[in-house]
């Protein structure tokens, strides 16, 4: 179990264990009460160390708590049987309090929980599953507090194209956080159409009508000061007021950000054509855009972060790419960190993570992956092979901007018109950031000087009617990155 002080998680312990063949005396203000938790053979028990770390904190006394494999080697040691240390550890949570040496690291503890289907009682039992290592539900919400559910409604797809977080996914978490004694509500504010709509073509809005849930969407907005570069945000009003916010993201690729997951699905909290504006600031440079991603993230952070990642979405994502076989939920409170997560098991590398590489610069909790542990399913076992990206667009490299916006259209991809797909509807037009998209003779146009490679236009297209196509500078770069 993950014990949580403040915005803080701190490392448990350990491997799972009923008992150790040995008590442990530990050297710090607690191991007194600690060899209470010894019964009369001797032995440690785990429901006696757990009941004595729960009392501690029903006191309010700060006990930080590290996980064994930092403690090992001490460990074995004192109990002297170095190769069968292991083998004594069963299936119960085992905890020791330790008091946090000066300079070690805050943990942050992010679990992948193995599900293959989005049937009603498999994803109920693995959404359980999934949280008990954390504390349960009851960690992060408390009876009579109004509970935001922010999943990823980008546009009106049907679940099984892996545009949107899964019906099911958001089911088991309205039923969990009424279960806590809360009241739940789901918000967002969608790239393209109507939430109504939107969550109708999803079947979120079926679930919300058979649990009686209230959908709210984002329109009102407040104004908020920056946490850093940008000095001022409008973020929704519903955003802001819950309780609590439990983020529900889809794991899928994006053209521009090469993943979406925790920090980007929080995106959704710009009120409507306020994204737009985002993307005309700050979209022409992806590591700018990045830093006001995180800026937006580190304004509100949501108290809990699960993610859908049982049928991603693989090659032209977020909304033109191919559904891929998963099959795991991933939770944590750091959504830096349930992002680091994520991109181990889909195998992308950090040069590719504008996100991790920008959070990295700015130093936050959770990058480093040295301070995050991960429970539940072992990342090496849960890894994708040959998971597809978009394609790479941009390798600029940082060149001077009189000078990158001369030969960028050599150094970047570049979205396309397909006319047999292209409908002529005017969605990418009215979504174009810095208005590069018009109509001439019955034809759509793009204006390469204007068009900053945001790829909106791609992403809210209905009809899939713009393709990629690569600078031809990139495509020689590319055969050497």
């Amino acid at each position: 179990m993950c014990y949580t002080f403040g915005d803080r998680v701190y490392r448990t312990c350990v491997y799972t264990s009923t008992t150790i063949d040995a008590a442990v005396f530990v050297d710090n203000p607690f191991a007194v009460s600690f060899r209470d938790c010894t019964n009369r053979t001797g032995i440690v028990t785990c429901t006696a160390v757990d009941a004595f770390v729960r009392n501690r904190i029903s006191q309010d006394v700060h006990l930080p708590l590290v996980y064994l494999p930092d403690i090992i080697y001490w460990v074995e040691n004192i109990i002297g049987k170095k190769k069968s240390l292991e083998e004594r550890f069963c299936r119960q949570p085992f905890f020791i309090p330790l008091l946090c040496r000066k300079g070690f690291p805050e943990m942050h503890h992010v679990v992948l929980e193995k599900t293959s289907e989005y049937s009603r009682v498999e994803l109920r039992n693995a959404m359980t599953r999934l949280l008990a290592p954390l504390g349960g539900m009851a960690a992060f919400v408390h009876p009579g507090e109004r509970v935001l559910l922010k999943p990823n409604l980008l546009s009106a797809k049907t679940p099984d194209a892996a545009v949107t977080t899964h019906p099911e996914v958001v089911r088991a978490v309205i039923e969990l956080v009424r279960e806590a004694g809360a009241i739940p509500f789901v918000g967002d504010s969608p790239g393209i159409g109507k939430l109504q709509r939107v969550a109708e073509k999803c079947g979120i809005l079926q679930v919300l009508v058979e649990t009686g849930t209230e959908l709210v969407e984002f329109t009102e907005s407040v104004q908020v000061d920056g946490p850093g570069l940008f000095k001022r945000f409008e973020l929704a009003k519903p955003y802001f007021e819950a309780d609590r916010v439990i983020n529900l993201p889809k794991l899928k690729t994006h053209g521009m950000m090469t993943m979406t997951c925790a920090v980007k699905n929080l995106f959704g909290a710009v009120v409507g054509a306020g994204k737009i504006a985002w993307h005309l600031r700050a979209g022409e440079d992806r590591e700018l855009f990045a830093q006001m991603l995180l800026e937006i993230y580190q304004l509100r952070k949501p108290d809990l972060n699960i993610v859908d990642a049982i049928t991603a979405m693989e090659g032209d994502g977020p909304s033109g790419g191919d559904p891929r076989q998963v099959g795991l939920l991933i939770a944590g409170v750091n959504a830096v960190a349930v992002d680091v997560v994520a991109a181990e098991v889909l195998g992308i590398s950090k040069k590719y993570l504008y996100l991790e590489r920008v959070a990295e610069k700015l130093a936050l909790p959770g990058v480093e992956r040295s301070s995050i542990h991960v429970s539940g399913y072992l990342v090496g076992e849960a890894r994708i092979q040959d998971f597809k990206l978009p394609p790479l667009s941009d390798v600029q490299f940082g060149l001077p901007r009189f000078l990158s916006r001369h030969i960028r259209h050599y150094f970047t991809a570049y979205p396309f018109p397909i006319p047999k797909k292209c409908k002529l509807c005017g969605i990418c037009r009215d979504a174009c950031p810095p208005g590069a998209i018009e109509f001439r003779d019955d034809s759509l146009v793009i204006d390469y000087q204007r068009c900053i490679r945001c790829f909106c236009c791609r992403e809210l297209c209905p009809e899939h009617a713009l393709g990629v196509r690569e600078g031809r500078l990139l495509r020689i770069i590319k055969k050497y990155i």
